[in-house]
């Protein structure tokens, strides 16, 4: 009797290591799957909803993104206010119509939930800039079908507890959704996506308007 009793832990644990060890073969595919993807990707034009919770506010903007490699992005928030934030690979732009004043800083220094996004436009590996990517069968997708896994950008361990990756089929994005460690929670959900597709790279450019001053976000933070 103890043989077999010895005998059965031995075997559910065996099986336990290779349910896990399969499970983490499955990440492996999943986050080549979404390397592939981005990897040729050379523009990308999506809608998309951004929600942000926290300390008992909600909200709720949406618009279009614009994203062309090397390193280039544009965000055109149009409901229920338009604004746009926009880099050009180096310099990053945050800019609401009708203001007197448009924000600029470098993009190594920016601290913005939308950066993380450039992995979409580099050459790189999703397992590189993730630590403890794994699969969150705690998670339901909000499409049947979809894949959702769990990780933390590696360049912002010091903000985001944790984020939130919905994979489609052919390995791009569905949803995004970054958890901050003081409980607030930034998500992004990206709809009827267009891949290399004609973008001008004047879409990235620029220009304050007539009268409008430019402040550098360093002179803000003083």
């Amino acid at each position: 009797m103890y043989f077999l009793k010895r005998l059965f832990v031995i075997v559910v644990a065996a099986a336990g290591l290779s349910a896990s060890a399969a499970a983490q073969a499955d990440v492996r595919q999943i986050a080549a799957k979404v390397d592939r993807h981005y990897n040729s990707l050379i523009t990308l034009k999506a809608d998309f909803v951004e929600i942000y919770r926290g300390a008992g506010i909600s909200r709720s903007e949406s618009g279009t993104l614009w994203l062309k490699k090397p390193g280039r992005m544009r965000w055109e928030y149009r409901e229920p206010r338009e604004k746009l934030f926009l880099t050009d690979g180096k310099t990053a732009w945050f800019y609401v119509p009708g203001d007197k004043q448009a924000r600029r800083t470098s993009i190594k220094k920016l601290d913005d939930l939308r950066t993380p996004l450039a992995y979409m436009l580099g050459r790189t590996r999703l397992e590189k800039e993730f630590t403890g990517l794994s699969i969150a069968p705690d998670i339901k997708p909000l499409v049947p079908g979809n894949i959702v896994l769990r990780g933390i950008p590696r360049n912002m361990t010091d903000r985001i507890s944790d984020v939130i990756m919905e994979v489609a089929p052919d390995g791009s994005f569905h949803r995004l959704l970054a958890q901050e460690i003081d409980g607030s929670t930034t998500e992004f959900r990206f709809s009827s996506q267009n891949v290399n597709i004609p973008i001008p790279d004047s879409r990235f450019k620029f220009t304050p308007p007539r009268g409008v001053e430019t402040v550098d976000a360093n002179e803000l933070a003083q």
